[in-house]
């Protein structure tokens, strides 16, 4: 996995409000946008982007972004590798943004597809969850109804026990078919989860993700993992792999938590290593903030990445769902890329 210092480049940036189609619910949240830092990286002849949404819990926030990006544009428009940005910038939105300009401008400078670049011998369509917001169970259920193609779906949870398994009951009455996984958002706590972890099992649920609050692992020692349990904000980056050992059976890396694709291989290949699956997720983004994680997904165990669909408009070309599946071709970002004047 090559990282070449770049020549001098020509830095520009901007954010994106990337307006939701619809107001979207979970434990302690309601989004109605999510507004993304976009990186541009030009060196006369090729250009690089990457997208970055931030951590919206760690109020990674996109004005944040711009302006710590803003802060080393002398340095960055002298030419920095990916392995030195590792150093510069610490794990987050900023970071994910610039590492996908960076290995975009590499690709398209050697004509080689990042996944190439990543050490990958091909890609492959991922099978993709197409995800349901924590809403009323009658509204949960049409969503999932809604997603005609869907092969997977995860439910989002509300933190109200009740509502949650009437929710899951409800999506899985209406569809008997598809694989089901859950996501707490941090929002339990011993009591109340093992409540739910039955409920999961008799609606064949396959995974549930990040039950306990960030800093309250140790609430899940002792807790029976008749279901599969995922770290999302318990794992932020490489540093936090090992201590999912034990209480987790499954990391969930996302590039805006992590810092960008260079990172997120790394974390792919060592939790393999630490014997945990691989999961892949996503804070919502265009297809400019899929294509990178596609490429960390072709490693992974269990694939999240639908946030095209949930915004108003998306990058044209982009990244295709049928049958569900994700695909994200070399057009979309990378060497295949059409550079316009």
């Amino acid at each position: 996995m090559p990282s070449v210092p770049s020549a001098r480049l020509r830095l520009g940036l901007h954010n994106e409000p990337l307006p939701l189609t619809h107001p979207f619910r979970i434990s302690g949240y309601v989004f109605n946008a999510m507004p993304a830092t976009v990186v541009n990286l030009h060196d006369g002849r090729y250009e690089g982007r990457g997208e970055g949404a931030g951590v919206y819990y760690l109020h990674d926030t996109p004005e944040q972004m711009l302006a710590t990006l803003e802060s080393h544009r002398e340095v960055i428009e002298a030419g920095i590798s990916r392995a030195e940005l590792r150093q510069l910038l610490p794990a987050g939105g900023a970071r994910n943004a610039l590492d996908g300009a960076l290995w975009e401008l590499e690709s398209q400078r050697t004509g080689v597809p990042v996944w190439a670049l990543a050490g990958l011998p091909a890609t492959r369509p991922l099978l993709t969850t197409f995800t349901v917001g924590a809403d009323a169970p009658d509204v949960a259920a049409r969503a999932a109804v809604a997603y005609t193609q869907a092969r997977a779906i995860k439910i989002k949870l509300s933190g109200d026990l009740d509502e949650d398994i009437a929710r899951v009951r409800a999506v899985r009455s209406a569809r008997a078919d598809v694989w089901i996984g859950v996501d707490a958002n941090q929002g339990y706590v011993p009591a109340t989860l093992e409540r739910l972890l039955p409920a999961l099992v008799d609606n064949r649920v396959s995974l549930l993700e990040q039950p306990v609050a960030r800093g309250s692992e140790a609430q899940l020692d002792g807790i029976d993992h008749i279901v599969p349990i995922a770290a999302d904000e318990s794992v932020q980056g490489f540093d936090e792999l090992e201590a999912l050992v034990g209480r987790f059976d499954v990391a969930n890396i996302k590039l805006d938590k992590c810092g960008g694709l260079t990172e997120g291989l790394l974390m792919a290949r060592r939790a393999r290593e630490l014997g945990l699956q691989v999961m892949v997720g996503n804070m919502a983004g265009t297809s400019l903030a899929m294509a990178p994680a596609f490429v960390v997904g072709q490693l992974c165990d269990v694939v999240d990445l639908d946030g095209p669909l949930f915004l108003v408009s998306d990058h044209t070309p982009g990244v295709v769902y049928r049958d569900g599946y994700i695909t994200c071709g070399d057009d979309v970002w990378g060497a295949g890329r059409v550079i316009r004047a």
